[in-house]
């Protein structure tokens, strides 16, 4: 009997669990959507900054190592 009920309970949680989980995604809307896309879109940005920064330290480099005339 008892294990009945641990076994009832425990099913109710992963039931509710899973219906909370399904909300969530639907429930995302198209503000939160579009804050995903300017995240990607920024992290994209920041990669392109630091190959230009590398590309800019390595030329800068270069000039050090250049002969002077």
């Amino acid at each position: 009997m008892l294990a009945q009920r641990i076994v009832s309970v425990v099913f109710g949680v992963l039931l509710i669990g899973t219906f909370a989980a399904c909300e969530k995604k639907q429930s995302e809307g198209p503000a939160e959507r579009a804050g995903k896309e300017v995240d990607k879109a920024m992290e994209q940005v920041g990669q392109k900054v630091e190959e230009v920064g590398k590309k800019m330290q390595g030329a800068g480099e270069s000039a050090k190592e250049a002969p002077k005339k």
